[in-house]
């Protein structure tokens, strides 16, 4: 008699790749903070992120993805870690300006500033005339680096902000650049503190969370 040979199910089956763990955790026009498997991106529509995930589009409401070619809709989360009590949150809520910008007054290293909210610059960023008057040695204490401005190349210099403030929340070493000469004119609030706080667009005014 011949004997069959039955091999279990799942080892016919094709493997099943794991779907990545998704939540959009920031909103803005065209582009979207998105948590990846716990691990923090920014998306900007039309460019390609993490993983093949894809930004289609994105509003002070919801953000559209596109994830392993399948299309999904989003809409804003808090980003705290679950099955822990989580004390007050820190909110800064700064109303849109003129020309659609949000600005508000803060402090670096305890010396008051006025920050220019810009999700494009990748650190809070300064001229060296405003970092002389804020009493940071960039020379001394700073890395030598070419940035990529608006005007094109110019040279700066990577610190370390010891304490960045903006309303309650203060956040502590905080990765700045300071360029050399009089730009730019105020201080960019960029994606090294930006990054680590919620954030939520609602149109006429920006809205900022601690998070814990």
């Amino acid at each position: 008699m011949k004997r069959l040979l039955i091999l279990p199910v799942a080892l016919l089956a094709p493997l099943a790749f794991a779907e990545p763990v998704v939540r959009v955790v920031g909103l803005f026009s065209g582009a979207a903070v998105i948590t990846v498997d716990g691990q923090r991106h920014m998306l900007r529509a039309g460019r390609p992120g993490p993983q093949g995930i894809e930004l289609l589009s994105a509003d002070s409401h919801s953000a559209t993805l596109r994830i392993n070619g399948q299309t999904r809709q989003f809409r804003l989360e808090r980003d705290y870690t679950e099955g822990f009590a989580q004390p007050e949150r820190q909110r800064v809520s700064i109303p849109r300006g003129d020309g659609g910008h949000y600005r508000i007054a803060g402090s670096i290293n305890g010396q008051g500033v006025q920050f220019l909210v810009d999700t494009g610059a990748t650190s809070v960023a300064m001229s060296s005339v405003q970092a002389r008057r804020l009493g940071i040695d960039y020379r001394i204490a700073g890395t030598p680096v070419q940035a990529a401005t608006a005007s094109g190349q110019a040279n700066g210099y990577r610190v370390r902000l010891d304490r960045v403030k903006v309303g309650d929340i203060e956040l502590t070493g905080v990765e700045g650049l300071v360029l050399e000469g009089g730009f730019p004119l105020e201080v960019l609030l960029g994606m090294s503190y930006l990054s680590r706080v919620r954030m939520d667009d609602q149109g006429s005014s920006l809205v900022l969370e601690r998070r814990y």
